[in-house]
Formats: C-alpha cells, sequence, structure tokens
C-alpha cells in the first residue's frame, strides 16, 4: 500500500542514528530545477526501523527541492518485487524510480533510462564501484541503475557460537575474530567437509543448519556460492552451456549429504523463513546478512547475543560469497526524470549512505568502496562485541552471484528462473537421479539461452 511521506510520520522514526537525520536535510545542489512530484517503488527492508529512516531522508530532501515525494514499500517475499516491475514495464505506468535488484536490471535494461551523467558524477567525487555492481547495472554501454542506498547485501555464514563450541567443537571468534590476526592455517580448514561435519553436530543436538532449497532469491544466493566453491556453472562466461560436467556433479552430490542435515521444510521455505529459523532459537546456522540478527535483538535477546558472522566455507576452487547489488532505476515513463535524478545523486552521497547503514545496523553493504571509510558500524556491533566485524568481507571470499559467471542478462534469467534451487531440490527430495537433474537442466537452460 502506498505511502506518502509526511512531517508527521517522521516523528515516530526510531532507529539508530536517528539524530543524524538532521545532517541530511540541507538542500542538495541540482543539476536542474526539480519540482512536481516523483512517486518510489523501493524494496521493503528487512530491518527494523529502516524503512522509517529512508523515509525520512527522502521526505526531507523532497521538502527542500520542491518535490512531493510518494514512496511504496514492496516486498521482495513470493518475488512481489519482480512481479511488480513486471506489471510497471508492461504497463508503461507506475513508479518514477524502482528498486531493481542486481537480476532485474538486465531484464528490464530496455525500460529503463541511460543515467550515465548521474553515475558518472557519483564515481568521479567518490571514486570506483564494486566490479560485481558494474557488471550488473552497466549493459550494453550505459549505466540502467544508479547505486542504492539500501538493499546491497551479502550472504555470509550465520550461526550459534555457542552450539557450534559445544556440539561441533569450534570456536567460531577464535577461528574468525572480530580484530585481530586470523591464522590462515586455521581458515584454510574451514571448507564444506568441515561444514559438513558441523551441520551434523548441529542436527544431531536438534539445531540443524537450515537453508533454503527452494525457489527464492536466498536459496538461488547460498548455492551460488556453493556451485562457485567447486567451479561448477551453469552456463559460462562466453554464454556457452556447460551444466553437464563432473564439478556439478560434487556439488550435488555434496548437498545430497548436506541435505541430511537439514530440517524437511527447507522444500518449503520463503525468504523469511531462515530468519525465523534462527531467531526461534531452533537453528544452529544460516547463510544470511544481519536481518535475523537485528530482528533476534529485539525479539529474541538470548539467540541474539550467541550469533555470529563469518566467512562461507572454502570449496576446491576458493572461497565465494554470494552479493545482492541493488540499484535505483528511472522508468521510461517517468513523468519526472529531472527531478529523479537528482534524487538519485543526492542518496549516493556518503552521509546518506552511512545514515541508512546506521539505521539498517549494518545489513545495506557499500557499492562505493571509498564509502567503507566512513563508518565503523560493523565493529562497533553488539550483542555480542564483533557480531557484524567479518560481514564487511575481510577475508579472500569472491564475490558472485546467481547465475555466476554468465554474461549479465543470461545470469538474471538463471537467477530470477531460480534453476539452482529447483535442480538441487530435484536431486535431494524428487528422487531424480544426479543425470537425469543435470538433463533437466541443461533443457532449461537451453530454453534460457534462446530466449
Amino acid at each position: 500500500m502506498g505511502t506518502k511521506a509526511t512531517a508527521s510520520r517522521r516523528t515516530f522514526m526510531k532507529t539508530a542514528g536517528a539524530t543524524a537525520v538532521g545532517a541530511l536535510a540541507a538542500p542538495y545542489v541540482k543539476t536542474a530545477y526539480s519540482a512536481g512530484k516523483l512517486k518510489l517503488g523501493l524494496w521493503d527492508h528487512w530491518v527494523p526501523g529502516a524503512n522509517e529512516a529512508l523515509e525520512q531522508i527522502l521526505t526531507r530532501w523532497g521538502e527542500d527541492n520542491g518535490v512531493e515525494v510518494t514512496i511504496d514499500f514492496i516486498t521482495s517475499i513470493g518475488n512481489k518485487l519482480l512481479l511488480t516491475a513486471q506489471a510497471e514495464s508492461r504497463a508503461g505506468s507506475g513508479h518514477d524510480i524502482y528498486s531493481h535488484a542486481f537480476a532485474m536490471v538486465p531484464l528490464f535494461k530496455h525500460r529503463l533510462v541511460a543515467v550515465d551523467d548521474v553515475v558518472e558524477d557519483i564515481l568521479s567525487s567518490q571514486g570506483p564501484i564494486a566490479e560485481i555492481s558494474r557488471f550488473s547495472a552497466f549493459l550494453d554501454g550505459a549505466w540502467r541503475g544508479s547505486p542504492s542506498p539500501t538493499g546491497t547485501l551479502s550472504y555470509p555464514t550465520v550461526a550459534r557460537r555457542d552450539l557450534f563450541l559445544e556440539h561441533a567443537g569450534i570456536d567460531l571468534t577464535e577461528l574468525f575474530p572480530a580484530g585481530g590476526t586470523r591464522d590462515p592455517a586455521k581458515i584454510d580448514g574451514w571448507d564444506w567437509e568441515a561444514f559438513l561435519q558441523a551441520a551434523a553436530g548441529l542436527h544431531a543436538a536438534g539445531r540443524s543448519f537450515g537453508a533454503p532449497l527452494a525457489t527464492t532469491p536466498d536459496g538461488s544466493a547460498w548455492l551460488a556460492h556453493l556451485f562457485a566453491s567447486y567451479g561448477a556453472a551453469m552456463v559460462d562466461e562466453q554464454g556457452e552451456l556447460v551444466v553437464n560436467s563432473d564439478a556439478v556433479r560434487e556439488v550435488l552430490e555434496y548437498l545430497i549429504r548436506i541435505a541430511e542435515f537439514m530440517p524437511d521444510s527447507v522444500y518449503a521455505w520463503d525468504d523469511a523463513s531462515n530468519n525465523r529459523w534462527l531467531i526461534s532459537g531452533e537453528g544452529g546456522a544460516i547463510f544470511n546478512p544481519p536481518s535475523a540478527w537485528a530482528v533476534a535483538k529485539r525479539d529474541n535477546p538470548g539467540v541474539a547475543r550467541h550469533i555470529w558472522h563469518f566467512d562461507v566455507p572454502r570449496g576446491p576452487v576458493g572461497r565465494f560469497r554470494a552479493f545482492t547489488s541493488f540499484f535505483w532505476g528511472i522508468w521510461d515513463f517517468s513523468e519526472n526524470q529531472s527531478a529523479a535524478r537528482d534524487l538519485l545523486r543526492y542518496v549516493a552521497q556518503p552521509e546518506v549512505v552511512t545514515q541508512m547503514l546506521r539505521a539498517s545496523q549494518g545489513f545495506d553493504l557499500p557499492m562505493i568502496r571509498s564509502h567503507y571509510n566512513h563508518s565503523q558500524v560493523w565493529a562497533e556491533a553488539e550483542p555480542p562485541a564483533g557480531v557484524l566485524y567479518n560481514y564487511a568481507m575481510l577475508g579472500d571470499e569472491r564475490t558472485v552471484f546467481a547465475g555466476y559467471p554468465a554474461p549479465p542478462e543470461i545470469g538474471a534469467r538463471i537467477a530470477t528462473q531460480q534453476i539452482l534451487p529447483t535442480l538441487a531440490a530435484l536431486v535431494t527430495q524428487g528422487g531424480e537421479t544426479i543425470n537425469d537433474a543435470i538433463g533437466w537442466a541443461e533443457n532449461e537452460l537451453e530454453g534460457v539461452l534462446r530466449g
């Protein structure tokens, strides 16, 4: 349901760093006269208070620049963010600015106006953007999206340090300390086999590892970094079909083994289920951004004080972590593109990014590298002290996306059609042989390549 931002609503904002909002209220120096109205369709944040903080920032900007800003926060559960974008793209009407997760930009590039002037202004003053983010939004020689102040995230391992110590014999705070020096030999031993053994210990204690093996973005994400770590791809960099490989078979064999230590319900999970699994106290480990921890602080502090975020296990070809970049794009049917461009410039300023980083309790990762210098939120987060220190990716992990390493347009379709979790479910629940499941994937991917 739409939300028209008003001054009275801003008084209800109750999030970390609320006092800093006033510092963001100064008028932005516009490149064009920004008046009239702007309608925004924005991703509905998982962290309590983050939507309210963003609404305050946008409303203040609108008041200072003579723009009436209207915001709809649209959930990603059930693919509603994607489905709404599809409806607006087909109808040629809706919001002026819309949130696009990494896979959505290639899908809708034909309806997104080029914003080279905006992004180049941002990068020239603030430095380079992460290469994985550029890969997602710089398409056919033009920027089709600008960095979003919210939503960009990664999927570290998130686990109960007390349960890992008791049931797996692993001291997570020693292995992945908050500050200090890591032991390279011990880190090297943190691989998928070590994770499997830990998952077996947690499962035996009734505190299983849980991750979606269902057609959800979270399901695609954790499988993306598992597949990448084995060198297993669906489609390669040249756009060639490569799913029928020994590496893919090795991953599927591993999934058959690890699924024995996961709850049966993972085949019906949505993107909120793994959060609830950990927050409830039933779960021992998940792959997720810090939203589960942030909600646990409010709803189950006894669980929150034991949570630790740390690196993803290593595979035969390296250590990878799923990364999702979020962009704000301007539809080609927007009736106020001048104001939209000015707003995109404003929300990419370091002050706004830092404010939203604090409001999201460390969830929202900056896309521009220099923005990491503007906040100590990951080092300062608690309880427990150091809980988010390793969320900012301090080790040897490389970033990947669902569909990696395929070209953007192909990778986007692999991600949105949820081919990875469907393939995993076929061999772990559906009773298919590995060869038959790979045959299914080949057929699906041939359709993707034709499309």
